[in-house]
């Protein structure tokens, strides 16, 4: 085969790029390392797919799962999705601290191996763990809880999923094939121009970040349009679940922060294909056009990221303090406080690269503002756990460990927010504890307080408490051995990034924080036993009536699973938190007075097609197998474009009287359940019927 038909199939492809067979090629313990990772992810793909066949369930997946337009099954698979990237991006984290706990001495990895790392982990985390994660339980809760069918445009849906899955599919394949970026999650110019890095590096960083930034500007475009246009008849702005407004927020703000990171990693792909210089100083070009486009996505993209978290903190405290959320519509207004204010402030990311102190002094005032509507919420929180009956359950102990340890790192944040400040401690560790600091107990502890709190809904059992106060205790302890100590060494002056060190005083620092890691490998086994024994037990665990922790919004009101078309009939609102006043009223579980059909749209290819030739696509663009580009490219338009051209074929027609029957047994078996106190709730005759003890208060 000659060499120029081999570059036309393969591209730049060759036998070096196969990370599975670089221990044979160079063996030593960072090859070792490098080819164990590809291994791990090889062989994970292919038990997965014998697992599948054995117990025969491609069929299901395809029929029940892949295809579906459901909001809620389409937001299970971004969970998935998550939780699997969850734990690729930790693990990196846990190999990056026992590299700076060993770092005095050198450490086992070699520098361009840990840039990878602090780059793909990064970018996991943000893009492909955290937005994943708060898509997933959007697309649950929300049509859930504003009494909708669906969301306004569930196809659409399928294919943000999909655009999503194609570019965490990017990142696994670097894993494989090829190197990562070393640029960071950021992929500054001129670090990843191709004078400075020539490999496909910044182009997996470019192609996955694209494709994953196209689907989340989708999905907040069809959520601002749900919760907008598919709210029930009397649902007001102003009787709208927290939560809910936290995601419209999120949604507006994907939609305006998401585009300018798209066209700033599109120029960089035309710097680095085309010769452009968009971001090239020596040829006409500004790196600092490159940061002004990344900050103004990424400071809201902190935001995008913290606001469903204080969404479910928000139902959280409320629903186990049983108390009705304090000051809602001052909630209100700090969220919408800190989406607007979240555009004005990206200039502190760059305080030392030259402007003018004046300009500093304006970015540090308006950064310094944010802590304003913060400190509402907290203030706000605090006032409804007062003379509450507070549950310390496993969501609830998330939530305090959450106030605690986001109020310290908020701290942090005003003090970075003085570029006197920011000057002296900028590029140390002690920014990575901060950050870390604000998004693991502001972004990640909420998730999993939502995972934990909307579980039964969504599968109609519970999960196992036991594991997860194990769970929950060893992600709190994990952080604050990790990350304390980084604010410690960063004073003292250890650059972020660094591979090794010299100075012997921050061992001990590191030290603590490798014990840190060890503790969030635990969290991390902690909850995959938790999953097991949670599935095992589930015949126990039954969410019968729909309703375990007494909760107060409308999705609580529904079966547990929720049926595909949500509720039988389209309910109307009379007050916040209607489920709850309802049930103080003793008329949680009426019957509607009659029903219709139900008319739901038919599923879909577009998602899977999307997600494996959007694969595809970014595989032939990273390494210039353009013959596989076009074709990829092809398939996805021709199939938009005939999906427009013939629309839904296959819509779905739920007859009224099937509703109704099933509607009824649902009531049958609420009635004959045994309500349990909040006493039991953790107990196993909890089956989803809560007493009428607290619901007294809903209607105060």
């Amino acid at each position: 085969m000659s060499h120029g038909f081999c570059s036309l199939i393969f591209g730049r492809l060759d036998v070096e790029s196969l990370d599975f067979l670089k221990a044979f090629f160079h063996p030593g313990l960072n090859d070792i390392i490098l080819s164990g990772a590809a291994w791990v992810v090889i062989v994970g793909a292919a038990v997965t797919a014998a697992l599948l066949t054995w117990f025969r369930l491609w069929g299901p997946m395809w029929s029940k799962w892949l295809i579906s337009v459901d909001h809620k099954r389409i937001g299970v698979m971004y969970i998935v999705l998550a939780l699997i990237m969850l734990v690729r991006g930790a693990l990196e984290g846990v190999v990056m601290r026992a590299q700076q706990a060993d770092g005095l001495h050198g450490g086992f990895l070699s520098a361009d191996h840990f840039a990878q790392l602090f780059s793909t982990h990064g970018t996991i985390m943000i893009f492909f763990m955290a937005m994943p994660f708060l898509t997933g339980l959007i697309n649950i809760v929300v049509p859930l809880q504003i009494g909708a069918r669906d969301v306004s445009f569930p196809m659409l849906n399928s294919l943000s999923l999909g655009l999503t899955v194609s570019g965490a599919m990017l990142v696994m394949i670097s894993l494989v094939i090829g190197d990562f970026s070393t640029g960071g999650w950021s992929a500054y110019p001129p670090y990843t121009e191709p004078n400075f890095q020539p490999g496909v590096g910044p182009d997996y960083w470019i192609w996955a970040v694209t494709l994953a930034g196209l689907g989340s500007t989708l999905t907040g475009i069809n959520f601002v349009v749900t919760i907008f246009k598919e709210r029930a008849p009397g649902m007001s702005f102003l009787r709208m679940p927290i939560f809910t407004w936290n995601a419209l927020c999120t949604s507006l703000l994907l939609v305006f922060a998401m585009p300018p990171l798209t066209v700033a990693a599109l120029m960089l792909a035309a710097d680095r294909y085309l010769g452009f210089h968009f971001f090239t100083n020596a040829l006409g070009g500004n790196m600092m056009n490159y940061a002004n486009l990344f900050w103004q996505f990424g400071h809201p993209e902190v935001y995008i990221l913290v606001l469903p978290s204080f969404g479910i903190y928000g139902e959280v405290i409320s629903t186990y303090s049983g108390k009705r959320l304090y000051g809602y519509v001052t909630l209100v207004i700090a969220t919408m406080a800190i989406g607007f204010l979240s555009f004005g402030v990206w200039l502190h990311h760059f305080f030392t690269m030259g402007q003018d102190a004046d300009v500093n002094a304006v970015f540090g005032i308006a950064t310094m503002l944010i802590g304003i509507p913060t400190g509402v919420k907290v203030y706000d929180w605090m006032a409804t756990m007062f003379r509450g009956r507070i549950r310390f359950s496993v969501p609830m102990v998330y939530a305090l460990a959450f106030m605690v340890l986001f109020v310290l790192g908020g701290l942090t944040g005003i003090l970075l927010a003085n570029p006197p400040v920011d000057f002296q401690v900028h590029n140390t560790l002690f920014l990575v504890a901060h950050f870390h600091n604000m998004l693991i107990p502001g972004t990640l502890f909420g998730l999993f307080a939502g995972y934990t709190y909307w579980f039964p809904k969504v599968f109609g059992f519970r999960l196992n408490d036991r594991w997860g106060y194990i769970a929950a205790f060893n992600w709190i302890v994990g952080f604050v051995l990790s990350f304390m100590p980084l604010y410690a060494v960063g004073l003292m002056g250890l650059t972020r990034r660094a591979v090794s060190y010299t100075n012997p005083a921050f061992e001990p620092w590191l030290h603590v924080a490798g014990v840190g890691a060890i503790f969030i490998t635990a969290a991390l086994v902690s909850m995959c036993v938790q999953l097991y024994v949670s599935i095992r037990d589930r015949e126990l665990t039954r969410d019968i009536g729909g309703d375990p922790w007494d909760a107060r919004t409308l999705e609580w009101a529904t079966p547990s699973p929720v049926p595909a078309y949500n509720f039988p009939v389209i309910p109307h609102i009379h007050a916040l938190e209607a489920f709850a006043v309802a049930k103080g009223a003793g008329l949680g579980y009426q019957e509607p007075v009659s029903y219709s059909d139900i008319h739901l749209p038919g599923d879909t290819y577009i998602g899977v097609i999307t997600a494996v030739f959007g694969t595809a696509l970014g595989v032939g663009l990273v390494w210039y197998m353009w013959w596989l580009a076009w074709l990829a490219f092809a398939v996805i338009a021709v199939s938009l474009i005939a999906r427009a051209v013939l629309g839904d074929r296959h819509p779905v027609t739920i007859p009224a009287a099937e509703i109704k029957r099933k509607y009824r047994a649902w009531l049958e078996v609420v009635r004959a359940t045994a309500p349990v106190t909040r006493a039991l709730e953790w107990d196993y005759r909890n089956h989803g019927v809560a007493a009428a003890e607290y619901t007294k208060e809903a209607a105060e």
